[in-house]
């Protein structure tokens, strides 16, 4: 399997406080339940989006964000399975109508991530470019419905 991040979870905790320059306190956190572990290895959506021409990768974070080196050590592997799929050609075996159409990956968050998931998806934006891969993090902690034209309205603000 490919890796995006194939460093110990002590060489990515080196690399965020690099990239901080200054130490990670280790926070006290609840633990991970075993939803988040059982969905390391799922694709959550697979879509194909007509507006941009990309096929999208949707990864659904409905947890809070609590800093833990556990659950950021979940989600680099969450993305270390896309990134996997897209590359080692697994999705063009599962959906060949793909093929040859640029990919996305689209982290959907119930709640705004904290600061150690933002620098970590900073260093996974960086990596997903090089391969060419789109990296989009949407926030969505409103529960309601949108109308059309908030929806078109969101469209827009995201393109730009």
């Amino acid at each position: 399997m490919r890796q995006l991040f194939p460093k110990p979870k002590a060489q990515l905790e080196t690399d965020l406080q690099a990239k901080r320059g200054s130490s990670i306190a280790s926070m006290n956190s609840k633990d991970q339940t075993p939803k988040t572990e059982d969905r390391i290895g799922v694709i959550d959506m697979i879509a194909h989006s007509a507006k941009t021409n990309e096929v999208v990768l949707v990864m659904n974070e409905p947890d809070e964000w609590n800093g833990s080196d556990e659950q950021l050590l979940a989600l680099q592997e969450r993305f270390n399975a896309y990134v996997s799929f897209l590359l080692d050609g697994e999705m063009m075996e599962a959906h060949p109508e793909f093929a040859g159409k640029p990919a996305r990956i689209e982290l959907r968050c119930t709640h705004m991530p904290d600061a150690r998931a933002i620098e970590l998806l900073g260093l996974i934006h960086d990596q997903l470019k090089f391969q060419e891969i789109k990296l989009e993090v949407v926030v969505r902690n409103d529960e309601r419905l949108m109308t059309d034209a908030e929806r078109t309205t969101d469209d827009k603000c995201r393109n730009e």
